[in-house]
């Protein structure tokens, strides 16, 4: 059964960011609050759960009413068709602020309330651009705690092909950035003294591309980045270097596994969303790559690749019309693989 939904309030809580966005089917993004916890975290080197969850608990309230006012919205239930909130996957404590207050407010208003996937989110948010790809395409999914390769044939219609089986790449970013002695988050303060490194100075491995599969690993960049840092020079020339060189060898073995993925799915489309799909090498190589095979590349703006409220708003959209809708009882899930989703008709 195929539902109308128009308008849909987006509530992101997965971490460390507290995204909210209201999404119109018509004139699309009506309003987009984000607030990072960046600075609360710093002094630990990375999220405390506990932390989080109470700056959510504090920050989420005021960002909706400031999304409702920038959406020139009362919140009445005849302005709000449908409430959207991240359920999964994520740390349980921040994942529960979210899916308390979602699931609240769409009984408050009478409005349908729909659980979103995490990673869904990230996967459907390119298509909040102005070209969105068709399906099917080619999903790679990398950020700090993913690193996946998808075949997307329709909403919902996933088959993983690959993913890390130790450290994500963006957690690799930073915990190298953070034996560089960068402060957190790293993998963005990595990429930017990457640019002053000089080439072929280190050679790191390209890890599991020497074998077949689309599995990855990237723990061992960390220990050889580590070792040539112990041994090495203590100086910025040195640390830029070791940067430039790891950046080189995350970026080359994701296109590497990424060319031999287009080659069994035969797709002609590469959809790149997540934190870590922002960095600029990695953008610029893999566009190269597909425009040399003949295909087209697809990212969202930075804004859409971390954590944020618009890609749930989108995809609980999509979820909504296609009939899907969350219970009273209100479950969260730290581990939900995006396979397990079922298919919906948009």
């Amino acid at each position: 059964m195929v539902i109308i939904i128009m308008r849909v309030l987006g509530i992101e809580t997965s971490c460390d960011e507290t995204g909210i966005a209201i999404y119109d089917q018509k004139k699309g993004l009506l309003a987009n609050q984000l607030y990072s916890q960046v600075k609360l975290h710093a002094d630990y080197g990375g999220v405390v759960p506990e932390l989080a969850s109470r700056d959510h608990i504090r920050k989420t309230v005021p960002l909706i009413q400031a999304a409702l006012s920038e959406a020139r919205l009362n919140g009445l239930e005849l302005e709000i068709d449908g409430v959207a909130y991240t359920a999964g996957p994520g740390l349980v404590s921040t994942l529960m602020v979210g899916a308390t207050i979602g699931r609240a407010l769409a009984y408050a208003w009478g409005v349908p309330a729909i659980a979103v996937n995490h990673m869904e989110g990230h996967l459907l948010s390119p298509m909040l651009e102005m070209n969105p790809p068709e399906f099917p395409f080619l999903a790679l999914l990398v950020s700090g705690a993913h690193t996946q390769l998808i075949a997307a044939t329709g909403i919902g219609k996933y088959q993983l092909l690959g993913e890390s089986i130790d450290d994500a790449a963006g957690e690799a970013f930073d915990k190298t950035a953070k034996l560089l002695g960068l402060d957190y988050p790293g993998g963005p303060m990595l990429s930017r003294i990457a640019q002053n490194g000089m080439p072929g100075r280190y050679t790191f491995p390209r890890p599991m591309t020497d074998r077949p599969g689309l599995s990855f690993s990237f723990s061992g960049l960390k220990t050889f980045a580590a070792n040539i840092i112990r041994t090495g020079p203590d100086n910025y020339q040195m640390r830029a270097d070791v940067a430039r060189a790891f950046e080189e060898a995350i970026v080359e073995t994701l296109i590497i596994k990424c060319q031999r993925a287009l080659d069994l799915t035969g797709f002609q489309r590469l959809v790149m969303a997540g934190g870590v799909s922002t960095n600029q090498l990695l953008r610029m190589n893999m566009s190269k790559m597909m425009q040399q095979r003949g295909g087209e590349a697809f990212y969202a703006r930075p804004d859409f690749c971390t954590d944020n409220g618009a890609m749930i708003a989108y995809a609980g959209m999509l979820r909504l019309q296609g009939g899907s809708q969350t219970s009273l009882m209100i479950s969260v899930y730290p581990r939900w693989p995006i396979e397990e989703l079922p298919a919906i008709i948009t």
